[in-house]
């Protein structure tokens, strides 16, 4: 039997010659959840001109304490004109700062009787004033190659008036679901058959990391079958996923014809669940090769192997380095256990106190047992050959997207 291959040297296997895909413009108004190609400088000053950071009266601080008409109204988004020597301006949030103003004094603090404001005293320059380019200045490094377009960066590029970017094209995943056991949710289950709900698991985290599924089958039992969905989906997609067939079975055709039709890197590691993972390559459209993740079938299995292996290679894919890894914390265990010999990820909640981080695990950790992923925020990675007492820190990997 084969040495148990470790984490890190699948990892390593799997990532190996990996680049990342074409770019393709996209507009703005679609690119959320997208990975920039290319680096975006800033164009434009944020804000393009001094502005009021508040309600109340502009005017030259050396004309604090005195009473001053109000020789003009300024609103957000309107121009403005030279301030008066010896008066003040009625001005509004994000008004503009006339030329002559260098001060804001804020509305509570004025008393206004007609067309005048007594203004206090010791009013230093520059106070409730949003100087230009304070946020961002032109030539400014805005958002770097492999950044992903969530919320704020979308707003970040509105705010140049950017409507087009460059973005890497998602991986394209063909998932294949092997079983005879498997059929779809809303079919009538017959003895022996379980409904397939690694299927729609890993679509949802694929499109989560940002690939794109393009094929989703079941493929029965079968060496010729499986042959031809391997080579199908090798023509189809960047990336060929299947779950169950790669273990030592009978009826376990895809470890076979991965290597009738390309190569296996890498099989059965030293982990807990998902021993039976299988890592190559198969031939696919113009001699491409194309990237193999051969997950077990048990749902947990599927769960935490898509976790660890596909989210940095569809990182990878992308250019986006954030992917590349899991957040690491450090928590208190509220649970004890003990390993032997492979590593073991166990699904744990997480509570934040005051006092740090607790990890709490699931109570039940076989690999058939879904809710505890559905209850997890993170896996608690418990080293090989290693006892865990409650209270004991531990490593944890969050579940987050990036």
């Amino acid at each position: 039997m084969a040495e148990l291959q470790s984490v890190e040297r699948a990892l390593a296997a799997l990532l190996d010659g990996v680049a990342a895909l074409p770019a393709e413009p996209l507009c703005v108004e679609r690119a959320a959840g997208r990975v920039l190609a290319e680096p975006v400088v800033a164009r434009l000053d944020v804000p393009p001109a001094d502005n009021s950071a508040m309600d109340g009266y502009a005017l030259r601080a050396t004309d604090a304490g005195r009473t001053l008409p109000i020789s003009q109204r300024i609103v957000a988004g309107r121009a403005t004109e030279p301030l008066a020597p010896g008066t003040c301006a009625r001005i509004f949030t994000g008004g503009e700062i006339p030329d002559g103003a260098d001060c804001v004094v804020m509305q509570e603090v004025v008393n206004v009787a007609g067309d005048s404001a007594m203004l206090p005293a010791d009013i230093p320059a520059g106070d409730n004033v949003r100087r230009r380019g304070r946020d961002v200045s032109v030539g400014q490094p805005l958002l770097a190659a492999g950044t992903r377009l969530e919320a704020a960066a979308l707003g970040l590029l509105a705010g140049q008036g950017i409507t087009r970017v460059a973005v890497r094209r998602r991986p394209r995943v063909a998932l294949l679901s092997t079983g005879d056991e498997l059929i779809e949710p809303g079919e009538p289950l017959a003895p022996g058959q379980i409904y397939n709900s690694n299927r729609p698991m890993l679509v949802r985290l694929l499109e989560r990391f940002g690939a794109e599924v393009v094929m989703a089958v079941h493929v029965a039992d079968d060496p010729a079958t499986t042959r031809e969905q391997l080579q199908a989906a090798a023509e189809r997609a960047d990336v060929v996923v299947s779950t169950g067939g790669v273990s030592v079975g009978e009826e376990d055709h895809v470890k076979q014809a991965l290597e009738a039709l390309g190569r296996l890197d890498l099989w059965r590691l030293a982990m807990r669940p998902g021993k039976p993972l299988a890592l190559g390559r198969l031939a696919g459209k113009d001699t491409q090769m194309v990237r193999f993740v051969g997950l077990p079938g048990n749902p947990v299995s599927s769960f935490v192997g898509a976790w660890l292996y596909l989210r940095p290679l569809i990182g990878a894919l992308l250019g986006c380095p954030r992917l590349n890894e899991l957040p690491r914390l450090v928590a208190r265990a509220a649970f004890s256990t003990r390993t032997q010999a492979r590593r073991h990820y166990m699904r744990v909640s997480l509570e934040f106190t005051t006092h740090g981080i607790v990890a709490r695990a699931f109570a039940d950790q076989n690999s058939a047992v879904l809710t505890s992923c559905a209850a997890a925020d993170a896996l608690a990675v418990i080293p090989a050959h290693s006892v865990v007492n409650e209270g004991d820190a531990i490593e944890c990997r969050w579940l987050v997207d990036d």
